[in-house]
């Protein structure tokens, strides 16, 4: 933003010959400021990497970083053009929302009588440690089909295969999401470990990518154990570590 700002200033100083530029040097000026602007944007913040804020985002009910959402509303009108009616489950999401989600799921299991390690282990068959979720970093959506009759429970693998009801949309994405920057997250892949096959997910490449590098020097121990978050003493550096390799990377290739 600051940039933006100064270069406008630039533009109208330069407009009312109140300093004099060569059109050269003017447009060095306007080369560097492009290129702090992009380096800026690539390096997100930890509060931005764990849904803790300090992130832009545009939509209103479904948010997503403006060039996700500007990517997304290409794809669904191109996907509409072909008789399929892309609709968006889940975009970003919060830490304290994934928080929310992680502790009624642990309570719940705990209640069932499962140790506080298995609450946890069948927690993160589909569900994210809080701050290590890629919806988080308002790149990721959960995606379904826009028909007549919805199912009750919508993200499931049954409804994306075979003769499911999002099938027609499913294939549409294998042949067309990666035009638009898309990719399926936790593929079918039987040698990938970590959650489970998630037909739904899909995640916008260029930023996301990135964002995964950068994510990946936070110190999450400290961050985990300073949070109320319900069996975090059992979140060891040996089982997060564990969890990186398998929940956080073990993903589809071509996101790596």
């Amino acid at each position: 933003m600051k940039f933006q700002l100064l270069e406008n200033t630039i533009q109208c100083l330069k407009k009312y010959q109140m300093i004099k530029f060569s059109s050269t040097t003017f447009l060095i000026i306007l080369l560097l400021l492009s290129r702090i602007n992009t380096f800026s944007q690539a390096n997100y913040s930890e509060l931005a990497l764990t849904g803790r804020g300090d992130l832009e985002l545009a939509g209103t009910q479904d948010k997503l970083q403006k060039e996700v959402f500007e990517a997304f509303k290409k794809m669904q009108q191109a996907a509409l053009k072909d008789s399929i009616s892309i609709k968006i489950a889940s975009a970003y999401r919060s830490f304290d929302r994934q928080q929310e989600i992680w502790n009624r799921k642990y309570e719940a299991y705990i209640s069932e009588e499962l140790t506080p390690q298995e609450a946890i282990e069948k927690i993160i068959a589909y569900s994210t440690i809080p701050g290590t979720s890629r919806h988080h970093w308002g790149t990721d959506i959960d995606l379904i089909e826009e028909v007549i009759k919805l199912p009750e429970r919508l993200l499931t693998e049954e409804n994306y295969i075979n003769n499911g009801v999002f099938s027609n949309f499913k294939r549409w994405m294998d042949k067309n999401s990666e035009k638009y920057g898309f990719y399926l997250v936790y593929n079918d892949d039987v040698d990938r470990k970590g959650f489970k096959y998630e037909p739904w997910h899909y995640s916008y490449k260029k930023l996301s990518h990135p964002m995964l590098k950068e994510f990946l020097k936070i110190d999450l121990i400290a961050l985990l154990q300073s949070v109320n978050l319900k069996g975090n003493k059992y979140i060891t550096p040996v089982f997060l570590q564990k969890y990186t390799n398998e929940n956080v990377l073990d993903i589809n290739p071509k996101l790596k």
